[in-house]
Parts: structure tokens; sequence; C-alpha cells
């Protein structure tokens, strides 16, 4: 057999098997199981009322809703609480009321995104404002 007909086969090879890598990574991605509404409920954790100001004085009463993926971070977001605390009172202090209203989707991701980065088990997968009051 000649060297580039060994190439050949060894590269069609390397190829196949890349290809099925592939095919069952991307198949196993689509087939990932959603959390049943059940189990959102069951490791979602509800915070307090927090109670701040904004920039221009203007005072806030919000709570939210925060969704985990699994026992282990539902547990670690309510040991955290205090650090959730601090984040929000950080972000609103930065907001004055009209940036409030226009940036609260925005508001939840960087809430997701901050309490991301501290959690060690799990992960938040989303943040819903439940209540809030400008005063």
């Amino acid at each position: 057999m000649s060297r580039l007909v060994k190439v050949m086969i060894t590269s069609l090879a390397i190829l196949l098997v890349g290809a099925i890598s592939v095919l069952i990574v991307v198949l196993n991605v689509e087939g990932a199981e959603e959390l049943s509404i059940d189990k959102v409920v069951k490791y979602s954790y509800e915070t307090e009322e927090i109670v701040t100001d904004l920039q221009d004085g203007t005072f806030v009463r919000i709570q939210f809703r925060i969704l985990t993926d699994g026992k282990e971070a539902h547990e670690e977001i309510s040991l955290r609480d205090f650090q959730l605390v601090n984040i929000l009172i950080k972000e609103l202090a930065l907001m004055d009321e009209e940036a409030f209203k226009e940036g609260l989707g925005d508001l939840e991701a960087t809430l997701k995104d901050s309490l991301n980065e501290v959690m060690t088990e799990g992960t938040i997968t989303d943040v819903y404002t439940i209540n809030k009051i400008l005063q």
C-alpha cells in the first residue's frame, strides 16, 4: 500500500471519529431534560423584601425569586443571602428612579451573573422580580 493511501485512510478514520463525537455531544445537549415546574418551585429561593435608596434619594422596596439548578444550589443561595443583599444595594445605589424603571431586566441579569460568580455548588438559572415599590 502506498504512503498516500495510508494517509488518506488515517485521515478519514480521524474525521469519522470526530464526526461521531460531535454527533453524540449535540444529541446529549438537545436531549437535556428541563426541570419540572414542581422542581423549579422546590429549588427556588424567595428573598425577603429589601428596602434601600437609589442614587437620587428615592426609596425602593423590592423582592426576588431566584431559581437554582438543584438542591445544593438552593441551600447555598439561602446561606448567601447577605451577599445577595450587598450586591443589590451596590447596584441600586448607582441607579436613579428612571434607570430603575427602565432597567429592571438588566438588574435581574446583573444579580444573576454576580451571584453565579460567588456560587460554588450549582448555579442560578434565573432571577424574577416578584414585588417592587418605588417611594
